[in-house]
Protein backbone atom coordinates (compact mmCIF):
# COMPACT_ATOMS: atom_id res chain seq x y z
CA UNK A 1 0.00 0.00 0.00
CA UNK A 2 1.46 3.56 0.88
CA UNK A 3 3.82 4.90 3.33
CA UNK A 4 3.05 7.50 5.97
CA UNK A 5 5.06 9.80 4.10
CA UNK A 6 3.27 8.73 0.89
CA UNK A 7 -0.10 9.56 2.07
CA UNK A 8 0.66 12.56 4.20
CA UNK A 9 1.95 13.62 0.73
CA UNK A 10 -1.21 13.08 -0.98
CA UNK A 11 -3.46 14.39 1.67
CA UNK A 12 -1.07 17.84 1.89
CA UNK A 13 -1.31 18.14 -1.93
CA UNK A 14 -3.63 20.66 -3.70
CA UNK A 15 -6.63 19.44 -5.23
CA UNK A 16 -9.26 20.32 -7.48
CA UNK A 17 -12.88 19.26 -7.98
CA UNK A 18 -12.66 17.31 -11.20
CA UNK A 19 -15.56 19.04 -12.53
CA UNK A 20 -17.06 22.75 -10.99
CA UNK A 21 -20.33 22.22 -10.94
CA UNK A 22 -22.81 22.81 -8.13
CA UNK A 23 -22.12 20.71 -5.24
CA UNK A 24 -25.26 18.84 -3.80
CA UNK A 25 -25.29 17.99 -0.10
CA UNK A 26 -27.07 14.94 0.72
CA UNK A 27 -29.50 15.05 3.24
CA UNK A 28 -30.39 12.30 5.81
CA UNK A 29 -30.36 8.95 3.96
CA UNK A 30 -28.17 10.20 0.68
CA UNK A 31 -24.66 10.10 -0.53
CA UNK A 32 -22.18 12.47 -2.80
CA UNK A 33 -19.68 11.48 -4.36
CA UNK A 34 -17.32 13.78 -6.63
CA UNK A 35 -13.69 13.23 -8.01
CA UNK A 36 -11.03 15.21 -7.13
CA UNK A 37 -7.64 15.76 -9.27
CA UNK A 38 -4.07 17.23 -7.95
CA UNK A 39 -3.71 20.72 -9.40
CA UNK A 40 -1.11 19.15 -11.38
CA UNK A 41 -3.46 16.59 -12.54
CA UNK A 42 -1.36 13.76 -11.93
CA UNK A 43 -3.32 12.20 -9.06
CA UNK A 44 -6.76 11.53 -8.91
CA UNK A 45 -9.29 11.30 -5.71
CA UNK A 46 -12.49 10.58 -4.61
CA UNK A 47 -14.30 12.54 -2.09
CA UNK A 48 -17.33 11.02 -0.34
CA UNK A 49 -20.27 12.43 1.74
CA UNK A 50 -21.96 10.14 3.47
CA UNK A 51 -25.55 10.16 5.43
CA UNK A 52 -26.66 6.49 4.50
CA UNK A 53 -28.50 4.83 7.35
CA UNK A 54 -28.75 8.21 9.53
CA UNK A 55 -31.60 7.91 11.74
CA UNK A 56 -30.48 11.12 13.69
CA UNK A 57 -29.63 14.13 11.19
CA UNK A 58 -26.11 14.61 12.66
CA UNK A 59 -24.50 11.69 11.59
CA UNK A 60 -22.68 12.02 8.54
CA UNK A 61 -19.08 10.82 7.10
CA UNK A 62 -16.95 12.74 5.24
CA UNK A 63 -14.11 10.73 3.46
CA UNK A 64 -11.25 11.28 1.48
CA UNK A 65 -9.75 8.50 -0.87
CA UNK A 66 -7.07 7.36 -3.43
CA UNK A 67 -6.95 4.98 -6.24
CA UNK A 68 -10.74 4.30 -5.26
CA UNK A 69 -9.84 2.20 -2.14
CA UNK A 70 -7.49 4.06 0.37
CA UNK A 71 -8.98 5.80 2.34
CA UNK A 72 -6.43 9.12 3.27
CA UNK A 73 -8.70 10.78 5.54
CA UNK A 74 -12.25 10.07 7.29
CA UNK A 75 -14.20 12.52 9.34
CA UNK A 76 -16.86 10.24 11.34
CA UNK A 77 -19.59 12.66 13.17
CA UNK A 78 -22.41 10.87 15.20
CA UNK A 79 -20.49 7.40 15.34
CA UNK A 80 -18.54 6.08 18.40
CA UNK A 81 -15.25 4.31 17.04
CA UNK A 82 -12.69 1.90 19.30
CA UNK A 83 -8.73 2.18 17.96
CA UNK A 84 -6.56 -1.03 17.74
CA UNK A 85 -5.63 -0.44 21.30
CA UNK A 86 -8.76 -0.42 22.76
CA UNK A 87 -9.03 2.88 22.58
CA UNK A 88 -12.86 4.18 22.74
CA UNK A 89 -13.61 7.47 21.00
CA UNK A 90 -17.08 8.13 22.06
CA UNK A 91 -17.78 11.13 19.79
CA UNK A 92 -16.74 12.43 16.62
CA UNK A 93 -13.35 11.44 15.45
CA UNK A 94 -10.91 11.58 12.04
CA UNK A 95 -9.23 8.68 10.81
CA UNK A 96 -5.84 9.29 8.54
CA UNK A 97 -4.00 6.97 7.29
CA UNK A 98 -1.48 4.92 9.21
CA UNK A 99 1.25 2.68 7.80
CA UNK A 100 0.04 -0.79 8.59
CA UNK A 101 -3.09 0.46 10.12
CA UNK A 102 -4.52 2.01 6.91
CA UNK A 103 -7.90 4.02 8.67
CA UNK A 104 -8.03 2.29 11.47
CA UNK A 105 -6.93 4.48 14.00
CA UNK A 106 -8.70 7.54 14.73
CA UNK A 107 -8.27 11.19 17.14
CA UNK A 108 -10.86 12.89 18.72
CA UNK A 109 -12.13 16.15 16.89
CA UNK A 110 -10.73 19.22 17.54
CA UNK A 111 -13.62 21.46 18.65
CA UNK A 112 -11.38 25.02 16.56
CA UNK A 113 -11.29 22.79 13.57
CA UNK A 114 -14.72 21.68 13.34
CA UNK A 115 -16.83 23.86 15.92
CA UNK A 116 -20.36 23.00 14.38
CA UNK A 117 -20.54 19.36 13.61
CA UNK A 118 -24.29 19.40 13.46
CA UNK A 119 -24.34 21.94 9.68
CA UNK A 120 -23.30 19.74 7.31
CA UNK A 121 -22.38 22.46 5.00
CA UNK A 122 -19.50 24.09 7.54
CA UNK A 123 -18.18 20.77 8.32
CA UNK A 124 -17.62 20.14 4.33
CA UNK A 125 -16.03 22.84 3.98
CA UNK A 126 -13.98 22.66 6.83
CA UNK A 127 -12.95 19.08 6.12
CA UNK A 128 -12.51 20.45 2.13
CA UNK A 129 -9.80 22.89 4.06
CA UNK A 130 -8.13 19.52 5.71
CA UNK A 131 -7.81 18.06 2.05
CA UNK A 132 -6.47 20.83 0.76
CA UNK A 133 -8.77 21.29 -1.50
CA UNK A 134 -9.01 24.87 -3.31
CA UNK A 135 -11.81 26.14 -5.64
CA UNK A 136 -14.68 24.99 -4.13
CA UNK A 137 -17.61 25.00 -6.59
CA UNK A 138 -20.92 26.32 -5.06
CA UNK A 139 -22.80 24.33 -2.40
CA UNK A 140 -26.24 23.89 -2.13
CA UNK A 141 -28.19 21.13 -0.27
CA UNK A 142 -29.58 20.62 3.12
CA UNK A 143 -27.94 22.66 6.29
CA UNK A 144 -28.60 20.09 8.64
Amino acid sequence: MLTEEEADALIAMEKAFARPEPIELPGPGGCLKRALVSTDERESFLLDVNRRGAMVTVRCTYQLRYQVIIQLLRLDVGRAHTNPDGQHLPGPHLHKYREGYDDKWAEPVSEPDFPALEDVRDTFVRFLGLCNVSGIPDIQGVLL
